[in-house]
């Protein structure tokens, strides 16, 4: 691989789903193998605390520490390169890959910022319950993972009766910014999914501000017809 500038690997951030309340890293094994096998990266899979024990902002603050220690050792530690820094995530760990985007230390102009975010099937609006979200068209009554949404919902809920009206992108990354987000973004969306809509609204908000503004932003989304939330993993 043809590395300029640097010896060290590119640096990868890959977060792991589990509705807030649960999974482990090794979700996202196969993944991280694939694409580090693709170029050449180190790819860090983090776990974080839990809701409902461990609410907003338990787990992406646990997610801010983590990249945090790679920005000063990662380097030496694991011969990646923190100016190569780009992040992933699926479902939960996508909103938490977008509120990583939303610390201080992103905001500043710093060559550490994160580059480049890849999310699948995320949950960016948590302002609305799962059972109030819109139902995409070809959704089936039997919906397998609606057994489920109640509980994914512990993360936000368990911040107290207003917490859904926190006016802060790092629990609802819908509100962020085209500015505060990494300059390449690509969200992968799949058609059966609750959070069809949420998704679709940002990338068409992101992509008019880019063009609005003459900000150099790559916004792209992939429509996956008739897939399911967590398809990637259950695959």
């Amino acid at each position: 691989m043809n590395r300029l500038h640097t010896d060290l690997a590119p640096l990868h951030v890959s977060i792991h789903a589990g509705g807030f309340m649960g999974g482990i890293p090794e979700y996202n094994a196969a993944f991280a193998s694939l694409l580090s096998s693709l170029t050449g990266a180190v790819i860090v899979l983090p776990s974080y605390r839990f809701a409902p024990l461990h609410p907003f902002p338990a787990a992406i603050d646990d997610i801010d520490d983590v990249l945090a220690w790679l920005r000063s050792n990662a380097s030496q530690r694991l011969g990646a390169d923190p100016s190569l820094l780009t992040i992933s995530g699926f479902s939960a760990g996508a909103n938490l890959a977008l509120a990583a985007t939303q610390q201080q230390q992103e905001q500043k102009s710093d060559p550490t910022n994160i580059k480049a975010a890849v999310t699948f099937y995320a949950p960016i609006d948590l302002r609305l319950p799962p059972h109030e979200k819109p139902i995409p068209a070809g959704l089936p009554r039997a919906n397998p993972i609606s057994a489920i949404l109640p509980l994914s919902d512990a993360y936000v809920a368990s911040t107290g009766s207003d917490g859904r009206n926190v006016a802060d992108a790092r629990l609802h990354p819908f509100l962020a910014e085209l500015r505060t987000l990494p300059g390449r973004m690509l969200f992968v969306i799949p058609t059966l999914d609750i959070l069809l809509h949420e998704q679709l609204v940002f990338v068409e908000r992101l992509k008019k501000e880019a063009e609005e503004e003459g900000r150099e932003r790559v916004v792209e989304s992939l429509i996956v017809e008739g897939q399911w939330h967590g398809w990637v993993e259950c695959g």
